[in-house]
C-alpha cells in the first residue's frame, strides 16, 4: 500500500482501545455492505473511521429529499446521485487508500458470488422490506462461512442479531421460507426485537404505511445501529471478546434507557415468539383496516 496517506497517524486515536497490531489487521480486512441508505451509509463511514481497509458496496438507488432525516449521504448537493457513488466518495475522503468495489445494480443472483468474494464480514444495510435480497445474501454467507451481522434501527434504538459460521442460520432463526411478504415483515420485526422495547412510544401509528412499504425511522436509531454493528464487527474481525450469536440477540433503546439481551432457542419457532407473533398479526390486521 502507498504511504502517501499517513494511515498510522489518521487512526492513531483508535490505539489504546486497539493494539497497534490489531489496527494493522483491520487495515487488511474487507467488509461487504449491501444497502447504502439509512443504516448502510453510516455503517460504511463508521467502519472506515475504524481503519478497515477494504469494502464491497452495493446499492442501486439514488438520493431523494425523503432521505434527509436519517441517511448519511443525503444532502442538497447529492440529490438524484447514486447512493453507492456518494458514500464511496465520502469513505475515500476519510481514507484515500481504501480498496472499494461497487455493485451499482445491488446484489442479484448473478453477482452475489462476486459481492462476497474475499469478504471477511458481511454487514446488512438493506431496506427493511428487501426480503429476497436479504435471504439470498445471508444464505450465501452461511454457505461461504462468512460472519453476517444485522442491526436494525428500531424506534430510537438498535436491535442486533449475529450469524456465525457453523451456528444458527438466518433461515433457521426467522423461518421465512414459503411465507408472504407481510408475514416475512412481521417475522423479521418480531425476530429482531423479542424484547419489544420500542412498542410503547410510537407517536402516530398512521405513519406506518405497509402498503407503500414505508415506516418511521430516525437518525438516532441509525447512528446507534452503526455503533453496535461496528463494535460487533470489530470483535469478529479481531477474534477478540465474546460474540453472542443467534439465537442470542440484543436490543438497546435510548428512549427507554434500557438494554435487553434475548435468547430465543428455535428462533421464531420458540413458543414465546409464536405467542408474540399472534398479537403482532392482530395489530397488522388493524393497520391494514386503517
Amino acid at each position: 500500500m502507498s504511504e502517501r496517506f499517513p494511515y498510522a497517524q489518521a487512526f492513531s486515536r483508535n490505539l489504546g482501545w486497539l493494539a497497534d497490531h490489531e489496527q494493522q489487521q483491520l487495515r487488511m480486512k474487507t467488509v461487504a455492505i449491501a444497502g447504502m441508505g439509512g443504516v448502510g451509509g453510516v455503517h460504511l463511514l463508521t467502519f472506515a473511521r475504524l481503519g478497515i481497509g477494504g469494502f464491497r458496496l452495493a446499492d442501486f438507488d439514488t438520493f431523494d429529499i425523503a432521505n434527509f432525516n436519517r441517511q448519511a449521504g443525503a444532502m442538497v448537493s447529492t440529490l438524484g446521485q447514486p447512493k453507492a457513488d456518494v458514500l464511496a466518495g465520502m469513505a475515500l475522503d476519510i481514507n484515500p487508500e481504501l480498496r472499494i468495489q461497487q455493485f451499482a445494480n445491488g446484489v442479484q443472483n448473478d453477482n452475489v458470488d462476486a459481492f462476497l468474494e474475499g469478504a471477511d464480514l458481511y454487514i446488512d444495510g438493506l431496506d427493511f422490506f428487501a426480503f429476497s435480497a436479504r435471504q439470498m445474501i445471508f444464505r450465501e454467507c452461511a454457505r461461504r462461512g462468512i460472519p453476517a451481522v444485522t442491526v436494525a434501527p428500531v424506534g430510537m434504538g438498535a436491535a442486533l442479531l449475529t450469524f456465525m459460521p457453523g451456528g444458527m442460520s438466518f433461515e433457521d432463526y426467522f423461518q421465512w421460507d414459503g411465507q408472504s411478504e407481510d408475514e416475512m415483515a412481521l417475522r423479521f420485526l418480531v425476530g429482531l426485537t423479542p424484547a419489544g422495547l420500542h412498542r410503547n412510544y410510537l407517536a402516530d401509528i398512521s405513519r406506518v404505511d405497509l402498503k407503500s412499504r414505508k415506516t418511521p425511522s430516525t437518525i438516532i436509531a441509525c447512528q446507534l445501529a452503526a455503533g453496535v454493528a461496528a463494535c460487533e464487527g470489530l470483535k469478529i474481525l479481531l477474534g477478540r471478546g465474546p460474540v453472542h450469536a443467534a439465537p442470542w440477540g440484543l436490543q438497546f433503546d435510548a428512549y427507554r434507557n434500557r438494554m435487553v439481551r434475548t435468547w430465543r432457542p428455535g428462533g421464531n419457532r420458540n413458543p414465546l415468539q409464536r405467542l408474540t407473533m399472534i398479537f403482532a398479526r392482530r395489530q397488522l390486521a388493524g393497520l391494514k383496516t386503517q
